[in-house]
């Protein structure tokens, strides 16, 4: 059998689903038999581009398992004569959130033909089609810190938003002609593990402890308070939340969670992960925080910097060269300055670019 006879796999270019404009390449939804071939030919992408991070096959196995963006409609491939994946696009969105997140890649070999242009169009389409069905199905509504909400009862306007590192020169080209603009910068800083780590010890009646399963819901809830007021976060459910402490890259033993000593509740949390295939590509190997909070009313008793002290130490203890994170640029709570301030500095930087679509 091959990929483009697999069976139980909807064409794009039936039902109500958009079509892809470029008819150079058979274009369908990807399914379980196509996990090798759609991890490989996102490879290819990454080995002429260099990005920071790419998905892999075991990532791709996850995105298989989403109930809220199913794979099926919210995705396409396109492969060419012989039935070689050349091109993907991906579609994700919060049943209630005030946007949709793209993603794409396109072999390097059938790059600058206008299948990025038309893998856009089709990203835009079926991004109206989510907010149309969300607003059909009295799920819409505006996502905590971004704008873009309707007034009076409306549902948000359907807004598209995507990723891209700085130098990425091409896709930002064709993002920027394309009608979208950038809304937010993300600096990628790393810490040097080599240097002196530093001390910082917890506030009487604060706990620090390992990261485990029985805490996830916990820390789940505390996450959403922490980043309640942060631009365009949205609320983590039970599912987003397990993509990430169930990724395949994640490292509860490089994570930790502080606790209030009288009550149990969560006050903080570092959540690590690390790619040990960056070693490779990069020449270092690095633990990356993925997420970093402390609830509001614990803010200023130096919990933050007890999480990075820690987790410092942990990268270190398993050999790692390097500390890394991503922080927006812009966060209200002056984390740039809290990461510069314990040895971190900004190697790398990536744009969000929004396009606001018409219904």
């Amino acid at each position: 059998m091959t990929h483009n006879d697999a069976p139980g796999l909807p064409d794009s270019g039936s039902g109500d689903l958009p079509v892809v404009d470029f008819p150079e390449l058979h274009w369908r939804s990807a399914g379980p038999a196509d996990l090798d071939v759609w991890a490989a030919l996102i490879a290819r992408t990454a080995a002429a581009e260099q990005p920071v991070w790419f998905e892999r096959r075991a990532d791709l196995e996850q995105i298989m398992e989403s109930k809220n963006n199913q794979v099926g409609p919210n995705t396409v491939l396109g492969l060419d004569s012989d039935g070689v994946p050349r091109a993907y696009a991906r579609l994700t969105k919060n049943k209630d959130g005030a946007k949709a997140h793209g993603f794409c890649a396109v072999d390097p070999q059938w790059q600058r033909r206008g299948v990025g242009s038309a893998l856009l169009s089709w990203l835009e389409e079926r991004t109206r089609q989510r907010f149309a069905e969300d607003a059909g199905a009295g799920d819409a509504g505006a996502g905590a810190g971004d704008a873009g909400a309707g007034s009076g009862g409306a549902g948000p306007v359907p807004r598209l938003r995507i990723f891209i590192e700085q130098k990425q020169q091409h896709q930002c080209a064709l993002l920027e002609e394309s009608g979208y603009g950038v809304v937010r910068y993300y600096n990628e800083m790393h810490r040097p593990l080599s240097a002196p780590l530093p001390e910082a010890p917890l506030d009487h009646g604060l706990e620090l402890v390992p990261m485990e399963p029985g805490l996830s819901e916990a820390v789940r809830l505390a996450h959403n308070q922490v980043f309640a007021d942060h631009w365009g976060s949205e609320p983590r459910d039970e599912e987003s939340w397990g993509f990430v402490v169930n990724d395949p890259l994640a490292r509860p033993d490089l994570s930790a969670v502080v606790l209030a000593s009288s009550t149990g509740e969560v006050v903080g949390y570092q959540l690590a992960s690390h790619d040990p295939d960056t070693a490779v590509a990069r020449g270092f190997t690095e633990g990356y925080t993925d997420l970093l909070g402390v609830r509001r009313e614990f803010r200023g008793r130096g919990v933050a910097q007890a999480l990075l002290a820690d987790a410092m130490r942990r990268f270190a203890a398993a050999g790692m060269d390097k500390a890394s994170l991503d922080v927006d640029s812009e966060n209200p709570t002056g984390a740039m300055a809290l990461y510069r301030k314990m040895g971190y500095a900004p190697v790398n930087t990536s744009l969000a670019w929004d396009k606001v679509l018409q219904p």
